[in-house]
């Protein structure tokens, strides 16, 4: 089935070029963004209003469905932008919108100052008066129609999920994994989880990908990256993975270089799926695809079993 008309995938051009998506979706000359990129993707968001022949007034709601900042760091600054919107947010997410001190300065220690000005420009609260808080189970409206977000923990505690009914479809940030188009095959995409610290929670995942998958979505929209087919199939690879994550998790921990070891063990299960899926660039390729991802999957995977020993 071909891709939805009215929902329009927006590329906001963190790090690469297909790499980080927002999404449109417009009904009835009214509009709603699904997460935002960062500061820096603002002109591309206001073009794909543009292109969509609306303008910023016409943008109901700011759906963000967690605050790490390749999703959420341009919402303060997009929001000055659109006079009608509002932003709405998981009640643990919503505080670091209003005041974002904390996700600054936590940024800012990881990267340092230089890398969060080039990568990530500025980061701008949203005004409390402007901030819906949405509990599991939330509906909005957009031009008559509904949207639905569900609560899904696992990449991060403050992680929800959205289901639009009319095109059977979940917007789905983070929760179902991450999938490049340069790495489909005959197959079908390529997906892998994305543990990203500090919040990975391996059973909470998957009881989250499972409340996905009850719905028999058409298509997951995925922030990294696009429209992804083929649910049941990519769903049970994600399930097969996660339990495969631990498993490495279990068999690393306590070694001396403990983050080499993961990183090493992550790089082989990705690099043999990804062979056995038929992607057509080859392993060093893929490798270079999946850099960050694995180094950031090493890392959620460390910081959940030091948590889980605590």
């Amino acid at each position: 089935m071909s891709a939805d008309p009215s929902i329009h995938t927006i590329d906001t051009g963190f790090q690469r070029a297909a790499f980080d998506a927002a999404y449109l979706i417009v009904e009835n000359g009214r509009a709603a963004f699904v997460d935002c990129g960062t500061s820096l993707a603002v002109p591309a968001m206001l073009q794909a209003l543009a292109d969509a022949g609306l303008t910023p007034d016409a943008v109901d709601w700011l759906l963000l469905t967690h605050v790490h900042l390749d999703h959420a760091g341009g919402a303060g600054l997009l929001m000055q932008q659109l006079p009608s919107a509002r932003a709405v947010l998981h009640p643990r997410g919503a505080p670091h919108m209003i005041d974002p001190a904390r996700l600054i300065a936590g940024a800012t220690a990881v990267y340092g100052e230089e890398e969060i000005a080039r990568s990530y420009g500025r980061i701008d609260a949203i005004p409390a008066e402007r901030v819906v808080i949405a509990g599991d189970g939330h509906r909005i409206d957009v031009g008559g129609r509904a949207l639905l977000l569900v609560h899904t923990p696992g990449h991060a505690l403050h992680h929800y999920c959205v289901w639009d009914e009319r095109s059977r479809s979940w917007f789905t940030g983070d929760t179902f994994g991450l999938s490049y188009r340069e790495l489909d095959s005959a197959q079908g995409a390529f997906i892998i989880p994305t543990s990203s610290p500090v919040q990975f929670d391996p059973d909470a995942m998957k009881s989250s990908i499972q409340r996905l998958l009850a719905r028999q979505p058409i298509a997951m929209y995925l922030t990294h990256y696009g429209r992804v087919e083929g649910v049941a199939a990519r769903g049970d690879d994600l399930l097969e993975q996660i339990d495969a994550m631990v498993a490495i998790g279990r068999q690393c921990d306590g070694r001396p270089d403990r983050h080499r070891h993961l990183l090493a063990a992550l790089r082989a299960l990705y690099l043999e799926r990804a062979l056995a899926h038929g992607c057509s660039l080859d392993q060093e390729a893929v490798a270079r695809v999946l850099a960050m991802d694995i180094e950031l999957n090493a890392q959620g995977l460390a910081c959940w079993l030091d948590r889980d020993r605590r």
